[in-house]
């Protein structure tokens, strides 16, 4: 596997999300990328605030390691207007380290549904809210914010965003500079709209992000941790790599896979699998 532009094994779009790898420090990653020959990954906040946003941002540029992306910020769904104040301070909070890691995109995961509401037509709604206050902020930060539709099966608890059709309808009530989606193979793989809904985020520029993890089953209790290894599983890579190519995009393509039993592997030959699988898979 090489790191240049010739085929074959070609590495240079590769970006490691960081909780693909979550048994790894931040040395440690970016130690296990650049002997790899990845250049490129994606960031949680929760293990970059333990480390330091400074740090990290230092560690990652002495390293020659691109941050790709930023995950999280959203959760924009409550009906209580402390609650909601609380999440737009947090999420200008994720922009600031957006901002401070010099990556221009911003994951947001919407909310699901508050306790007890059944209305998911108005928590779509105050998402809509919780962007027109958060987009210019990120604006003035060189920071995109990117909605990533989840799976329906989260809708209740995690997501009210499901498609990415909802989440475009969001999106293109602001600039494409300030609002686009994820596109994350996982939470797509299952809808026959997707192709169409691809095309129609990269002809107004806002495929911000490009997502790859494998739909295995069963699913685990919980179903947060079911991603699967490239391969393993029914979801069609070259073909979501197709569609968002012919929209337009040429960006990174980060592999997310939360997965405990690759987190009980050793990092570096986790890290070797999953390069070796996005060459047999997504190249």
């Amino acid at each position: 596997m090489t790191n240049d532009d010739g085929g074959g094994g070609d590495l240079s779009r590769l970006s490691i999300n960081q909780e693909t790898l979550k048994q790894w420090s931040l040395p440690e990653l970016a130690e296990g990328c650049v002997k790899a020959g990845i250049d490129k990954v994606g960031l949680w906040r929760a293990p970059v605030q333990e480390y330091g946003v400074e740090r990290t941002a230092r560690l990652l540029a002495d390293a020659g390691i691109e941050v790709t992306s930023l995950c999280r910020g959203g959760f924009f769904t409550a009906l209580d207007p402390a609650e909601r104040a609380r999440a737009l301070d947090d999420n200008r909070a994720a922009i600031d380290e957006a901002a401070g890691l010099s990556t221009d995109t911003l994951v947001l995961v919407s909310g699901g549904l508050p306790p007890g509401s059944r209305d998911l037509h108005g928590a779509r709604e105050r998402v809509g809210e919780a962007l027109a206050e958060l987009a210019p902020y990120a604006a003035a930060r060189d920071v995109r914010l990117a909605i990533e539709p989840l799976h329906p099966m989260y809708a209740a608890d995690r997501c009210v965003v499901s498609t990415l059709a909802q989440a475009l309808d969001l999106a293109e009530r602001f600039p494409a500079e300030q609002v686009g989606v994820v596109v994350d193979t996982y939470h797509l793989w299952w809808d026959d709209r997707a192709p169409a809904q691809i095309a129609r985020a990269g002809a107004g520029g806002r495929i911000h992000s490009f997502q790859l993890a494998d739909w295995i089953t069963p699913l685990p209790a919980g179903v947060l941790l079911g991603r699967g290894q490239l391969g393993d599983g029914s979801v069609d890579f070259r073909a979501f790599r197709r569609w968002v190519e012919d929209a337009g995009f040429d960006g990174p393509i980060e592999v997310e896979i939360f997965n405990e039993a690759l987190w009980a592997r050793d990092g570096a030959e986790a890290l070797a699998e999953v390069a070796d699988r996005y060459v047999r898979h997504a190249c």
